[in-house]
């Protein structure tokens, strides 16, 4: 999440989620840091189970994966001798699922982010730890070293790689949801969205990049309207009954949203999506370590192993997210611009 805008955007976007169905995402702390309960256990070797306790939000679905030991050797000698990875999520206090939450048992951290956590650590031969924190506490753990990694949800930034370095593993994309039964499609145009109307957060990244579309489509005389609501449950109301178009938001609360609603007389699905970064750049999401770590290489070349081998692909489909798939994990790709992030 490269700013405040998109901070509050995501979080913006999965509460519109959430509203309709909602999750038991509730945490027993409310402070900066919670370590209690925040891990699962697979009962077979070499096996991660993904969506566990995940109250719908997820497919559970079991995956076969083990050490890699080629990619093992190239953690650092401190991390490799400690026999752990320890995993940072910045999901406290309410969570925000799909990504990171609390699950079904009201006590495990679940969500997409935590669970490639556990993929990556199976590869490189270590055990699991995820600590849940506040989003400015996450950072405070890696500055500090009581977390080796974040998967949280991390954009990268040119300005996060003064002080952290990263390993990308999805894509930061924003989403337009449409009922199911519309014909209508972005299809990456913003032409398309030409007398059309369109409900978004105020104060949100996508916000600024709805607003910057339809100033061009005014120049170009032609119309977009854009709609605000005082609740998340407007806004699909509102949707359900034809008095918007579509709805901009993150694409993970999207995805959940439509997955929650996908058997209800109001099912929706995705009608496009966008780069959180804007036009010039895709935007990306990454395991986010210290710099000079040394562990971002290893972190890559798991995540490229749990891509050619298929892990990957599972992972992303059982979170409905599979339109956020990258082609392979890069170490410190470009990122956004200094005056944009």
């Amino acid at each position: 999440m490269p700013t405040q805008f998109t901070r509050r955007s995501l979080i913006r976007g999965i509460a519109a989620a959430t509203a309709v169905a909602p999750l038991a995402t509730g945490l027993a702390a409310c402070g900066g840091n919670s370590d209690a309960a925040t891990s699962t256990d697979s009962a077979k070797s070499g096996e991660v189970v993904i969506g566990q306790v995940s109250n719908g939000a997820a497919e559970q679905t079991s995956i076969k994966v083990r050490e890699v030991k080629s990619i093992s050797a190239e953690l650092p000698a401190a991390v490799r001798k400690s026999g752990k990875l320890e995993i940072g999520i910045g999901a406290l206090p309410a969570g925000f699922p799909p990504l990171a939450y609390v699950g079904s048992d009201q006590k495990t951290l679940t969500g997409a982010e935590p669970d490639l956590g556990r993929l990556v650590a199976a590869v490189l031969g270590l055990r699991p730890e995820v600590k849940n924190s506040t989003w400015e506490n996450l950072f405070v753990g890696i500055d500090s070293g009581k977390v080796d990694v974040a998967f949280s949800n991390v954009t990268d930034t040119e300005e996060r790689k003064k002080k952290y370095e990263f390993a990308s593993y999805r894509q930061d994309n924003l989403a337009f949801t449409v009922p199911k039964k519309s014909t209508w499609n972005f299809g990456g145009n913003y032409e398309n969205l030409a007398g059309k109307t369109v409900a978004v957060s105020s104060g949100t990244n996508q916000e600024k990049i709805l607003l910057e579309w339809k100033a061009k489509l005014a120049k170009e005389g032609k119309k977009l309207t854009v709609k605000y609501f005082q609740t998340s449950n407007s806004v699909y109301l509102a949707l359900a009954g034809g008095k918007i178009d579509a709805y901009l938001g993150p694409n993970p609360g999207i995805a959940y949203h439509n997955r929650q609603v996908a058997n209800t007389p109001n099912a929706t699905r995705t009608a496009g999506t966008y780069s959180g970064a804007g036009a010039s750049l895709q935007g990306l999401i990454a395991a986010t370590a210290k710099k000079d770590s040394d562990l971002a290489k290893p972190l890559a070349d798991a995540i490229n192993y749990l891509i050619k081998n298929g892990q990957y692909a599972a992972w992303l489909k059982a979170y409905n997210l599979s339109n956020e798939a990258v082609a392979k994990s890069e170490v410190n790709p470009p990122g956004l611009p200094l005056d944009n992030s």
